[in-house]
């Protein structure tokens, strides 16, 4: 049997599947993920998992068609610009949030608003912080006014941006959602034990018009296991469905299984080595653009994609996916791997001897560990620091991490200001802050004219590189292992 899927939303994917696609006896599928998610509100999380639950329990304004890209209606039905900076959108009637409360502008203005709002310290601040506000022209209409042009608007809306319930969110917050989740979503949150698991059920009203298919998979269970040992038993005793992030090593040792299947695909996520290079910064070593230059040649990229990340692996050279608009590595400079020259650079910078490090990494823990090694290979004293994200993302925006192994999908939209917009142009995780890379990403994110937003990006990301604020290393292949009742092709924007 076949049951699609969009990527890392395999789970999701499967359980809208028509009936003949998604058969199991008991109505229920069983995941399991490697990170904990702290928070389910779309606005208060960045890591996978949650853009999953997101799409499952959300609608969101705009729908992107992963087939072909196509936008959609969603909950607005249509929408026009009114100007550069003014968005109007036609809403749809007739909808209900989980809890009964009716969804119209009220809804979209709230949400929007909150989100957007920096006191409101929004977790994916980098989603909403284009827009300056949300204004209410009647019941069915709303119009988004945006701080500057921002061409990029609707391809946000049809992602990381779901509506809420006002009148709920406005009693409960970002806690109260947390732990019982409302929005108008194909699946209904029926149980949260916060980084534990998380029940869904089908929501057998969900609105007639809706442009993802209605549930057929009756339940969910979505369990936190970081332990990638325990994964492993539960799927060999049969006490799990599907697992991902599965390291290409353990896939390959599971094939020989013969109740399950392993797949594989290539997705927008991208690895890179990310800098604390701000004269504030916590190393002093990692101030100096020769030790960045040095670390960058340690790396021995191509290699690590091919053994540790598999089949289908894609080296990068710019911090982006190729397919995002504005993404290009024209005239970049290049760090190939050369261990003499990452010594000399050290010894120039006057660490012959080398230096302590700590590495901090949150996924992908083989790739982390070969990255250390190519350190301590140069003389760096490199030790690797493992942990959830969400530790990690505090240590690294509260300037106590100098280097950091980080994975990013850019919230699977495939335009660059997701990218290395969110983490060079001055907000919550631009630990550097150079003003003139912020200004090229600025002016890629706002100019309406394509070709002055490719030509800005590319001068972006040419800094970046030049500089040495990131070493960009590849695309990841994520590899799933599912009961073989389970087949799905993996999407690279991972929806």
């Amino acid at each position: 049997m076949l049951i699609r899927t969009m990527g890392a939303a395999a789970l999701i994917a499967c359980s809208l599947a028509t009936p003949s696609q998604a058969a199991k006896s008991d109505n229920s599928i069983r995941f399991a993920y490697d990170q904990v998610l702290e928070n389910i509100d779309p606005y208060y999380n960045n890591v996978r998992l949650g853009v999953i639950m997101s799409h499952a329990v959300w609608d969101t304004l705009i729908y992107r068609d992963p087939k072909t890209n196509e936008y959609k209606p969603g909950l607005a039905t249509s929408w026009k610009w009114v100007d550069d900076q003014t968005l109007e959108l036609e809403l749809r009637q007739g909808v209900k949030f989980h809890n009964g409360e009716d969804f119209d502008a009220d809804d979209v203005v709230y949400t929007l608003n909150f989100a957007s709002d920096p006191a409101n310290r929004a977790t994916a601040q980098q989603n909403v912080s284009w827009i300056e506000k949300a204004e209410k022209i009647d019941q069915f209409t709303v119009r988004i006014k945006t701080k500057r042009p921002f061409p990029a608007a609707i391809e946000y809306l049809s992602g990381p941006i779901p509506m809420h319930p006002n009148e709920y969110y406005a009693k409960v917050g970002p806690k109260g959602m947390n732990e019982k989740p409302v929005g108008t979503g194909p699946y209904k949150v029926v149980q949260h034990d916060v980084g534990k698991v998380i029940r869904l059920e089908a929501n057998k009203e969900y609105w007639e018009g809706a442009p993802k298919p209605k549930p057929k998979i009756e339940k969910i269970e979505v369990r936190m296991i970081p332990d990638r040992q325990t994964q492993v038993a539960e799927m060999l005793s049969g006490g799990l469905d599907l697992i991902m992030n599965v390291p290409v090593e353990q896939a390959e040792q599971l094939k020989a299984a013969p109740h399950l299947a392993v797949t594989s695909g290539l997705t927008m996520r991208i690895v890179f080595i990310l800098f604390n290079a701000n004269k504030n910064g916590p190393h002093e070593a990692i101030k100096d653009i020769r030790v960045r230059q040095a670390i960058a040649h340690a790396i021995d990229k191509e290699t690590m994609a091919r053994e540790l990340v598999g089949e289908g692996a894609r080296v990068i050279e710019t911090i982006c996916f190729p397919t995002q608009f504005g993404c290009t590595d024209e005239g970049a400079r290049r760090y190939p791997y050369d261990p003499e020259k990452a010594k000399a650079l050290l010894a120039e910078a006057g660490y012959k001897d080398g230096f302590d490090l700590e590495f901090f990494a949150y996924r992908e823990r083989p790739q982390a560990e070969a990255m250390v090694n190519y350190l301590r290979a140069v003389g760096i004293r490199a030790n690797l620091n493992f942990m959830q994200y969400a530790a990690m993302r505090e240590l690294h925006r509260a300037n106590k991490a100098a280097v950091t192994h980080q994975t990013w999908g850019s919230f699977s939209i495939n335009d660059v200001s997701a990218g290395p917009s969110a983490y060079f142009k001055g907000i919550d995780d631009d630990m550097t802050k150079d003003p003139e890379v912020i200004a090229w990403f600025e002016k890629g994110d706002t100019s309406i004219n394509p070709e002055e937003r490719r030509e800005a990006y590319k001068r972006g990301l040419q800094l970046v590189n030049e500089r040495a604020y990131a070493v960009p290393l590849y695309a990841l292949t994520t590899y799933y292992v599912s009961d073989k009742d389970l087949e799905f092709t993996p999407y690279p924007d991972e929806l």
